[in-house]
């Protein structure tokens, strides 16, 4: 029979027994990390618009690292996909707004492999010394293969487009979304890394003084670069002002259903602009230089349909100035256009813009047998749009005016092209009526919002049912309509040429911050490859 060992304490007393963990005790603390991932990516979401929350991300990335720092890439990765979804899920609840959950949840599922991909670099570069830089790197860099992959990309929900009311705003006149960015994640990350070294010391007694240093400077930094920054943000009237009205006529009823009665959409957006018309001859508005309607305001083709080119005809004469006419352009052959239109009083249209960023699943349908398989609304778009060729600039009235429809702000080459083109504002005629009340038609404000700073250019963004805007060089909204009601916003805005270090640099700012994010991912793999050798070694 074998003897057992009754354990005693240091007087020889037995010792108390240490009762085992219970099942459910441990499965808590299973959980705790896949359920703080999630939360990480709900704050993420919450720093969106429509609320003033920007300064949630910060949390949410210092949270985000507690899940990763030190994590093997398994279960990286699937911390990394509970972030995403937690995050894009009610990020991108608008849309599903008319079309069902399907191609919502669809879109989130595969836009949070982005997010999870980006986790696993921040765990694995997590062991290296100065980790918060390269994580953050890490991030920017999975933000920029999103922008591109598949399908030409999909940038909503980029880190930058959250931070229109924040802090750290400045910065897009620097390098752009990627070094507006950047500096947020950097500093999520250096909160969460300045709260370990306190934790060590408070442990130890030890200061580890190079390692302590550097994750204060990771939260400094960010925030003195941004207030340094300051005064790249101008208002500046450099080449003088226009005046400019922005036209929202409105729709019939909300969802996809507008299309059919396009003739009620162009109706709406003529009346209001003679409405406008006749209130500047009252002396009741400013006579604007020119008209901005929206896009899609003219669903019917005005070159093959005679009824639609004489109402927009009559409604620009009676405003007597250019406008710009959101048109659908419909070929006998080949795709459809989404066109921008210069109309001219007594000359009728003289110049168009195509949309060169075309929306996939939504203006054309990529492997449209597939995608048939998941939902039979793909056939909603029975006919592909087609892709401009040409940056988008028109003279209206002396004032040289940049055009970025809709979908196209929230990519930054789109944007940049019309400013280094010659763009002394920038118009971003949209239409958000698909998608209802939802959050979308905020959110795509923010983003011009952000252009409007990164560019140092005034923004006026006509839109068919709202939110319609003017906002200034400084990203601040200085009109704006209600949703679904028609309106004009008639303001002066200023006239600006001079570029932005952010419009000189480009895509430079980005591609440093991926060659940043290679070198950490590859110094961590070369120091892994090592360590694994020497421990191998080691055991022979």
């Amino acid at each position: 029979m074998s003897a057992t060992t009754t354990p005693t304490d240091e007087t020889g007393r037995i010792a108390p027994r240490t009762a085992p963990h219970s099942r459910g005790t441990r499965l808590l603390r299973r959980l705790v990390r896949p359920a703080a991932a999630a939360l990480a990516g709900a704050l993420l979401y919450l720093s969106f618009p429509p609320r003033p929350l920007w300064w949630l991300a910060l949390p949410a990335f210092a949270l985000l690292a507690w899940c990763l720092y030190g994590q093997r890439i398994r279960p990286a990765l699937g911390l990394g996909y509970l972030a995403g979804l937690g995050f894009l899920l009610p990020l991108l609840a608008w849309t599903g707004e008319e079309v069902g959950p399907v191609p919502w949840l669809a879109l989130a599922a595969v836009e949070a492999l982005f997010v999870a991909a980006a986790c696993v670099g921040i765990a694995v570069v997590s062991r290296l010394p100065l980790w918060p830089l390269w994580g953050a790197a890490v991030w920017i860099a999975a933000e920029g293969v999103r922008a591109r992959v598949p399908f030409d990309g999909f940038s909503w929900g980029k880190i930058a487009f959250g931070q229109a009311d924040g802090l750290f705003l400045p910065l897009a006149a620097v390098g752009g979304t990627a070094v507006l960015g950047f500096a947020v994640v950097l500093c999520g990350l250096g909160l969460f890394e300045t709260a370990r070294q306190v934790r060590a010391y408070v442990r130890t007694r030890e200061v580890r003084r190079t390692a302590a240093a550097f994750a204060a400077l990771t939260v400094l930094l960010p925030v003195t670069a941004a207030l340094a920054a300051r005064p790249l943000v101008s208002d500046e009237a450099e080449d003088g002002t226009a005046t400019a009205a922005v036209i929202q006529g409105n729709v019939p009823r909300l969802g996809l259903d507008f299309n059919a009665q396009r003739r009620a959409v162009l109706d709406n957006h003529a009346r209001r602009t003679v409405e406008l018309a006749q209130d500047v001859k009252a002396g009741k508005a400013a006579k604007p230089d020119f008209v901005l309607w929206p896009e899609n305001s003219s669903d019917l083709d005005p070159y093959r349909n005679p009824d639609a080119r004489e109402v927009i005809d009559q409604a620009v004469d009676a405003i007597g100035v250019p406008t710009v006419v959101g048109a659908v352009v419909t070929p006998e052959t080949g795709p459809l256009r989404n066109t921008l239109i210069k109309w001219v009083p007594g000359a009728g249209p003289v110049d168009t813009y195509d949309k060169r960023h075309i929306q996939p699943f939504g203006e054309y349908i990529p492997m449209r047998s597939v995608a048939r398989l998941f939902s039979s609304d793909v056939d909603r778009v029975q006919r592909d749009f087609g892709r401009g060729s040409k940056v988008g600039v028109f003279d209206l009235a002396g004032t040289e005016v940049g055009l970025v429809t809709c979908y196209e702000a929230a990519f930054d080459r789109e944007v940049r092209d019309t400013v280094e083109a010659g763009g002394q504002i920038i118009a971003v005629p949209s239409n958000n009526a698909t998608f209802g009340l939802s959050e979308m038609t905020y959110q795509q404000l923010a983003i011009d919002r952000i252009r409007a700073v990164e560019h140092s250019r005034a923004v006026l963004v006509p839109v068919t049912s709202g939110v319609s805007a003017v906002i200034r060089p400084d990203g601040t909204v200085a009109q704006q309509t209600k949703m679904f009601t028609p309106d004009a916003l008639v303001a002066e805005v200023p006239l600006r040429s001079s570029l932005t270090p952010a419009t000189r640099l480009g895509a430079l700012p980005e591609a440093a911050l991926a060659a940043l994010a290679a070198a950490g991912l590859g110094w961590a793999s070369a120091r892994g490859l090592r360590n694994r050798r020497r421990a191998g070694e080691a055991a022979r």
